[in-house]
């Protein structure tokens, strides 16, 4: 995405790399913000940093900034070929997953030969040094160059706690098998849970420091996983556009791809094609299904002089269209940087074990050294002394806080998989606590989102069949979405002849040896079929609701009106009662007209109603709440909604809706059945409230052995084995969620 200039301001994103924890976004903020006249938020999730700036700052200056606070930085490299996007997802993931494997494959047996006496063979020692040495120096290497980035701007974080009780693990096992006595042939580790002073000299710690490095590295290939989708929102809506385009040159069409086009192309869209881009109709009149961008469940017909948005479809007749915005001017592209900037905002929820590890890391690495310098200086001996501040430094290396936050998505994600619930990661969970107001988007999400025949009101002595049969026939000649839910409802019909399209009028033709019409009222007025009495008050009743009536006529009489209407879902009153039993405010929001909107909402038992909203205006009623203090949740379907739905502080999308919805939620309701909605944030706030319990276990226990290990009274079993129960009591913990109903 280039630079653009506002006025004296410029604005641009930058791509950051070498981030490992949010406080590393938080740094980088930090170090832009102090330079003069620029303002910078920084996504750890995106990897992007949107910065304002004034004319005198030269954008290499920002990157510069940047490198010199220790991370990576590119200025918008040009946009890559279609297609192009997905070829560097498995070079980004690879290295974390090699270094994975490698530590998971060599710690097992070391972890395994420290724990269980049995298997401590006559050299088992140097088998483990073997194994060990290369998951600490190659598979730990990235938290290694974090914590050393970290050190030369005097910050700590988790990396920091995880390279030193690593290195210091592995420091001191070389030390006791070098110089120590670790290293005679026959040596054992009991497993004694003795609590007594010891010198350490014949201690090996290599098992803490090979599974601390396989559990933590595990954690975050699962996070970065994640974290590559964050930015599938913006492809899954560029995707949308149609790819290619004919052109009219000369009067001849010729396919081009749909990017080349320029601003007065004139370009042809027959029935089913996307329109390319925006522009206004120079010939032919037809019916354009805007759903997915305007959540308008009736098309819109439209006819010469009419403008017409990129990426809806021509449900009718044959278009000309000419281009009057192409690229990022158009409807789409304008979406797509409104997702991006809800997204950019979004980013403030502070990963909890971030934010405690900036407080713990330094007491630690304090503690460890205050533990050296006393017992040196009482005359502990030195052996002691190392012996101390290494357990202390070991006892405090957060191996279940590495796992305390993944098992728990883990099991909450999967089980929510089983009833149909997508959880994005962490940040929705952090969402869910505190939401007090539900957003819902009306077509596709309350309603079924297509048309379906709602009412047949039919003339004195008229058969209710008959009128379905004849009229089904006819309209299943036609491609109109209002002349489909007629067919759909009468079933198979019988054979059509002499069928006329009446543009923006109806259709007729010859059913079984009737002359039948099917439209607005207008076109029967015309054969001198007028609607008697009760017909004409059916018909203004459905206007009045806002829904969508035709008349149906044969053999110069009016036989009745059929009325068309998007339905509601026969399970949204039950899901809205779930949502308002969970505390939650429920709001309708629709591109839709009032009486239709209000119509819904009474059938459901919602009392607010927003209607007539367009798709860019929707990210402004989601703000307007959370200006006036709500927490906004939003459920939605279609593309109008992919921007709300990601500057909604929890977004819910219907699983049968759009992928860029889907991408720029946090939650996906698989069935697309609203009553999931309730149990989503059920599950959620349940998934979250284990995710802290596990954080609380995780630091209770380092907490509680840490003046242990300070006494030197932490044999290296103990502390191997509080360690292993740390996480085995953070994944039981984290089980317990599959239980969830």
């Amino acid at each position: 995405m280039s630079s653009v200039t506002d006025g004296a301001q410029n604005a641009v994103e930058l791509s950051i790399s070498g981030m490992t924890c949010a406080s590393c976004a938080n740094r980088i903020e930090r170090k832009l913000n102090k330079l003069d006249g620029v303002t910078a938020t920084v996504n750890y999730a995106t990897e992007k940093a949107k910065v304002t700036f004034g004319p005198d700052i030269d954008p290499a200056a920002l990157v510069a900034e940047v490198e010199k606070a220790g991370y990576g930085a590119a200025l918008p490299a040009p946009e890559p070929a279609a297609g192009s996007g997905e070829q560097d997802e498995p070079d980004e993931l690879r290295p974390l997953r090699q270094r994975l494997i490698t530590a998971v494959v060599l710690a097992v047996p070391v972890i395994a030969m420290a724990m269980i006496p049995p298997l401590q063979f006559t050299h088992w020692q140097w088998l483990s040094l073997t194994l060990a040495a290369p998951v600490v120096v190659y598979s730990g290497w990235p938290f290694h160059r974090a914590a050393w980035t970290n050190l030369r701007h005097g910050a700590a974080t988790m990396d920091t706690l995880v390279s030193m009780g690593t290195i210091a693990a592995l420091g001191w096992s070389l030390w006791a098998l070098f110089f120590g006595t670790a290293g005679i042939p026959g040596m054992t580790h009991p497993f004694s849970f003795a609590i007594e002073r010891t010198d350490g000299s014949g201690n090996i710690y290599l098992e803490a420091a090979a599974g601390v490095t396989a559990f933590i590295l595990a954690g975050r290939y699962f996070e970065a996983r994640a974290k590559r989708r964050a930015g599938a929102a913006l492809r899954a809506l560029l995707e949308l556009g149609a790819k290619d385009v004919a052109v009219l040159r000369d009067g001849v069409e010729t396919r081009i791809p749909a990017d080349q086009l320029a601003v007065g192309d004139r370009f042809v869209v027959r029935p089913g094609e996307k329109i390319a881009t925006d522009g206004v109709i120079e010939e032919g009149s037809s019916a354009v299904d805007a759903s997915m961008l305007t959540g308008e469940s009736v098309p819109v017909e439209v006819s010469p002089g009419d403008a017409v948005t990129g990426a809806t479809v021509n449900a009718g007749g044959r278009l000309v269209v000419r281009a009057t915005r192409v690229g990022a001017d158009t409807k789409l592209a304008q979406m797509a940087r409104l997702v991006e900037e809800a997204q950019t905002g979004k980013a403030k929820v502070q990963r909890l074990a971030d934010r405690i590890s900036g407080v713990f890391v330094p007491i630690v690495i304090a503690l460890a050294v205050g533990t050296l310098g006393f017992w040196l200086g009482t005359g502990g001996g030195a052996g002691a002394a190392f012996t101390a501040a290494v357990a202390v430094l070991i006892i405090a290396c957060p191996c279940a806080l590495g796992l305390a936050t993944p098992t728990a998505l883990l099991v909450g994600t999967g089980r929510g998989a089983q009833l149909g619930i997508l959880i994005k990661g962490p940040e929705a969970l952090e969402s869910t606590r505190a939401v007090d107001t539900i957003v819902l988007d009306k077509t596709g999400t309350v309603t079924e989102g297509r048309m379906t025949l709602a009412e047949v009101h039919t003339a004195e002595g008229e058969d209710r069949a008959e009128v379905l049969r004849l009229a089904g026939a006819l309209e299943g000649a036609s491609e109109h979405p209002i002349a489909q839910a007629v067919a759909r409802a009468a079933g198979s019909g019988a054979a059509v002849t002499d069928f006329v399209n009446i543009e923006g009028l109806g259709v007729q033709g010859m059913v079984d040896g009737h002359a039948v019409l099917v439209g607005r009222p207008r076109l029967l007025a015309e054969w001198s079929q007028h609607l008697p009495a009760e017909l004409e008050r059916a018909f203004a009743e459905a206007q009045e609701s806002g829904r969508t009536a035709v008349a149906v006529g044969w053999d110069g009489k009016a036989r009745a009106i059929l009325v068309v209407a998007d339905a509601v879902k026969p399970t949204s009153a039950e899901a809205i009662a779930g949502l308002r039993r969970l505390g939650l405010t429920p709001v309708l929001l629709t591109g839709d007209n009032e009486a239709v909107a209000k119509t819904v909402a009474a059938e459901v038992g919602i009392d607010e109603v927003i209607a007539e909203v367009l798709p860019a205006d929707k990210v402004d009623v989601v703000k307007r709440l959370q200006a006036e203090g709500k927490v906004v949740a939003m459920a939605g379907d279609g593309v109008n909604d992919a921007a709300a739905l990601a500057q909604a502080d929890l977004g819910m999308s219907m699983g049968t809706g759009t992928d860029a919805a889907i991408e720029a939620s946090d939650l996906t309701l698989v069935r697309g059945d609203l009553r999931v909605a309730p149990d989503a944030i059920r599950l959620s706030r349940r998934t979250l409230r284990t995710i802290k319990g596990n954080l609380f276990w995780a630091f209770a226990y380092n907490v509680a052995a840490l003046p242990l290990a300070a006494a030197g009274l932490l044999n290296p079993m103990i502390a191997g084995a509080a360690m292993a129960f740390s996480s085995v009591f953070v994944v039981g913990n984290s089980l317990r969620l599959r239980g969830f109903r």
